[in-house]
């Protein structure tokens, strides 16, 4: 497939302070990838740099293919198939949520031929059609989140860059906001997502890419992750007590679950010990994470 966004060699230094020392990453036309990593690593730095708030000291970045490492006429030109949506509302609360999207709409370059027909397509899409005429400051913190995204893509977007999108939302909402990613992908939409919820890039992502001291640790699929890391056995805790009541919990790593638990199980029969407690627990992602950069998410 063709790369929609793609970074090689990002070099980025404040003062003394290496914020990026070599990271890459791909992100395919429609894909949808996950960027981690540890607070100080680099990832916001990149983030600025790819939307153009940051220029790099090394290294490039390319958008369908053209260079947007600058702040010249022909960058900002090659920047405009791009959609950043914040992880701090940029909304204007005195207004309405159809005014907040016209505004956004225009400060984007829509014509007013299209500002409309774009308007309601977003109302109808974040579930706001009936609130439309009612200012945003009166909305819930999820409402807020769903109008936000669709301010950052009335202008059709290739690539959207998503800086925590789901962060205070309740559960329902979240759900919401995958749905509408999941629209925008279908649509043809590349999405490039940071996140704290390990979850939500594990279930949402197709490639990961983790970073750490301002350089790329691993990148490619949950799977290819944890082959390349923690590798790909299953732990398997069981439980179990004799006939006094007393307690033991044993961790067997195995390679198939199906094949080798009716043996293990066999094993606490014979030794006259019934199973109190049995968990099954493929690797994670934040087990690779922890092996990659000796740290959990949020430190």
């Amino acid at each position: 497939m063709d790369e929609a966004l793609a970074i090689a060699g990002a070099r980025k230094r404040f003062g003394e302070t290496w914020a990026l020392d070599g990271a890459e990453l791909c992100l395919e036309a429609g894909g949808f990838l996950a960027l981690l990593g540890p607070n100080g690593a680099g990832k916001t730095t990149l983030i600025r740099a790819i939307a153009g708030r940051v220029r790099l000291d090394d290294g490039q970045i390319t958008l369908l293919g053209a260079d947007v490492n600058g702040d010249d006429g022909a960058a900002r030109e090659a920047r405009s198939v791009l959609g950043v949506v914040p992880q701090e509302l940029s909304l204007y609360p005195a207004l309405t949520a159809r005014e907040n999207l016209e505004t956004f709409g225009s400060l984007n370059g829509l014509a007013k031929n299209q500002l409309r027909e774009r308007v309601d397509w977003a109302l109808a899409w974040t579930g706001l059609t009936s609130r439309a005429e009612e200012r945003s400051d009166g909305f819930s913190g999820g409402m807020r989140r769903r109008l936000n995204i669709a301010a950052s893509v009335l202008h059709r977007p290739k690539v959207l860059l998503l800086d925590e999108p789901t962060v205070g939302v309740d559960p329902q909402s979240r759900q919401r906001i995958w749905e509408m990613l999941a629209e925008l992908r279908m649509e043809g939409t590349a999405l490039l997502l940071t996140t704290h919820q390990l979850d939500e890039a594990q279930q949402l992502a197709e490639r990961i890419v983790i970073i750490d001291h301002g350089k790329t640790a691993a990148s490619g699929t949950l799977s290819e992750l944890v082959q390349q890391t923690v590798g790909s056995q299953t732990l398997v805790s069981i439980e179990t007590e004799d006939l006094s009541g007393a307690k033991e919990r044993r961790e067997i790593h195995v390679e198939d679950v199906a094949a080798e638990l009716p043996a293990l199980l066999a094993d606490a029969a014979a030794e006259g010990r019934k199973v109190c407690d049995l968990a099954v627990r493929a690797p994670t992602l934040h087990s690779v994470f922890l092996h990659l950069t000796g740290k959990d998410l949020r430190e």
